[in-house]
């Protein structure tokens, strides 16, 4: 992943406690409050009842350890924070140990509405509510567990079935569709489009497909992927993975749906 970004990642202090800004804090009650009523009409249900769960503060942003403490004797998983954007390899390895890596900073009031970068915002709000469940915990761990297990010049192929599930993901929840991914409900205007836009193409889930399908991650995605129920991602940690990326590279990638770019950060 590129190391490059317009934000300085916060350092806890002494006792392990990040200190935000009035107007840090601001920003997060703002965009909770915003995204309130949208996740209630566009979010699928396995999201906002981790959300539920987590009972995560509206009016300033949380510690990763006030979040840890409810997360891990659900699906024994935590929340660390990190810098901005991390290695592929360092990422990887944190997923595999249960613990999810959360950019400490959050967005500038400029980016309220879009950020290319992971902030605090999308990494809490965005994708712990979905680590309080079995099968998408498990999911992460095993996408974590394969990273370790690859080639570097692999990465880019599975970070590709990380992106159209954990981060972009659409689910088929009572014949209509909903957002799954963290990128998609931790967004302000993604949400809405992913499931109500006619812009878009929604594909049938497959992970060949999903491994060859390129992105771009400063844009709105022109392809989600459908899963009909948060299980399936149980049988898909089963699958071995490693085939399945060699199979996809001996495929080749599909054409592009957009202008190419360098495909090296993982983001919001």
């Amino acid at each position: 992943m590129a190391k490059q970004t317009n934000y300085i990642a916060k350092t806890p202090d002494a006792n392990g406690v990040i200190n935000y800004s009035e107007e840090e804090h601001s920003v997060w009650s703002d965009l909770f409050k915003q995204q309130q009523a949208n996740i209630q009409q566009y979010a699928a249900d396995v999201y906002l009842d981790g959300l539920e769960k987590l009972a995560m503060p509206d009016d300033r942003i949380p510690q990763c350890d006030e979040i840890s403490r409810h997360l891990e004797p659900l699906t024994g998983w935590s929340v660390a924070p990190v810098p901005a954007l991390i290695s592929f390899g360092r990422f990887f390895k944190t997923l595999s140990e249960k613990t999810f890596p959360a950019a400490s900073f959050i967005r500038s009031r400029a980016d309220f509405d879009y950020i290319k970068e992971p902030d605090i915002f999308h990494e809490i709000f965005g994708h712990t509510p979905l680590l309080t469940d079995p099968s998408f915990a498990y999911f992460s761990e095993t996408i974590g567990k394969i990273g370790l297990q690859v080639e570097p010049s692999d990465y880019s192929w599975l970070i590709r079935l990380y992106w159209f599930t954990i981060e972009f993901g659409l689910l088929k929840q009572n014949g209509i569709y909903k957002a799954l991914g963290s990128g998609l409900n931790s967004s302000p205007t993604e949400l809405i489009y992913s499931v109500d836009s006619p812009v878009p193409e929604r594909r049938e889930f497959n992970v060949i497909d999903i491994l060859r399908t390129p992105y771009r991650i400063d844009i709105h995605q022109p392809i989600y992927y459908v899963i009909d129920k948060i299980d399936d991602l149980l049988q898909v940690a089963e699958r071995d993975l490693q085939s399945d990326i060699k199979k996809a590279q001996s495929l080749g990638l599909f054409e592009n749906t957009f202008i190419p770019m360098n495909e090296t950060k993982r983001t919001a």
